[in-house]
C-alpha cells in the first residue's frame, strides 16, 4: 500500500492549512493509514491532472486517484472497512449535510475573518491566483472584504451557535466518539488556527473544548501543525 495525499501548502511548504485537506488527513488518521502528504499550490494544476480536476485534496492509492474530501472518505470506508468513518448510510447522510452547511455557511464567515492573513502567507504565484479568483467571488478587493471582518464577527458567532449547543450535550458531532462529521467541521477551525493570529473562540466555549480534543487526537496530528502565532 502506498498512499499519497496532495495537500495545499503556504509559501513555507511545511505549513498546510486547507480545511478540506484537513478533513482528508484526519479521515486517514482515523483509519490508521499511513500517508505521504505532498505540498501543492493553487497554480500547480498539472501535478494533479490525473485526478480529473484542479483542486485538493487528491488522494493517490496505487493507480487510483480520488479527489474531494467527501469522496475520499467514501473511498476509504469502501476500500479499508476497518474503523469506519460512517456507522451506516444514515450517518453518511448526516455528515453530507454538515459538509454542505460548513462549505456554504461556516467557511465563508470564517474566511472574512482570516482572509488578509491567509493571503499574506501564500506563495507569490498563489497570491496572484488567490487575488484573481477570490476578488471575482467577493465582488470587491481582498482588502475591502477584510475591512468588514469586525462588523461581521457577531454574525459568525451566531452562525456557530448550533454547533455550540450540540456540543453542550455530547462530546463530538459523531456522538461519544469522533467521526467524519467532526472532521468535516474541524477543518474550518484548523484553517483559522493555522492561517490567522485571531482566535475566534473563547477558552470556555464548548466548540473550543471540542476543537482541543480533535487537535490532540491521533497523537496530536492536527496540533503538530503550528498555529499562526507559533510559525
Amino acid at each position: 500500500m502506498s498512499l499519497k495525499l496532495y495537500d495545499l501548502a503556504a509559501a513555507n511548504p511545511a505549513i498546510r492549512f486547507s480545511p478540506h485537506c484537513w478533513r482528508a488527513r484526519l479521515a486517514l488518521a482515523h483509519k490508521g493509514l499511513d500517508v505521504e502528504t505532498l505540498p501543492w499550490r493553487f497554480v500547480e494544476k498539472e501535478r494533479i491532472a490525473p485526478s480529473g480536476q484542479g483542486l485538493v485534496p487528491a488522494l493517490v492509492d496505487g493507480d487510483t486517484w480520488v479527489a474531494d474530501s467527501g469522496k475520499i472518505a467514501d473511498y476509504l470506508d469502501q476500500t479499508y472497512p476497518d474503523r469506519p468513518l460512517f456507522e451506516g448510510p444514515q450517518a453518511r447522510a448526516h455528515a453530507r449535510f454538515l459538509e454542505i452547511w460548513v462549505s456554504r455557511v461556516l467557511h465563508p464567515a470564517i474566511l472574512r475573518q482570516i482572509v488578509g492573513e491567509l493571503f499574506s502567507f501564500l506563495d507569490e504565484g498563489d497570491q496572484t491566483y488567490f487575488r484573481e479568483t477570490r476578488e471575482k467571488r467577493f465582488g470587491m478587493s481582498i482588502e475591502a472584504f477584510s475591512e468588514g471582518a469586525e462588523a461581521a464577527l457577531p454574525a459568525l458567532q451566531a452562525t456557530m451557535d448550533p454547533l455550540r449547543v450540540t456540543l453542550e450535550s455530547q462530546p463530538y458531532f459523531g456522538g461519544e466518539q469522533p467521526s467524519y462529521a467532526d472532521y468535516a467541521v474541524f477543518g474550518g477551525f484548523q484553517w483559522a488556527r493555522v492561517a490567522s493570529s485571531k482566535d475566534l473562540l473563547e477558552s470556555g466555549d464548548p466548540i473550543a473544548q471540542w476543537r482541543d480534543r480533535i487537535l490532540d487526537a491521533f497523537d496530536g496530528l492536527a496540533r503538530s501543525m503550528p498555529a499562526r502565532a507559533e510559525q
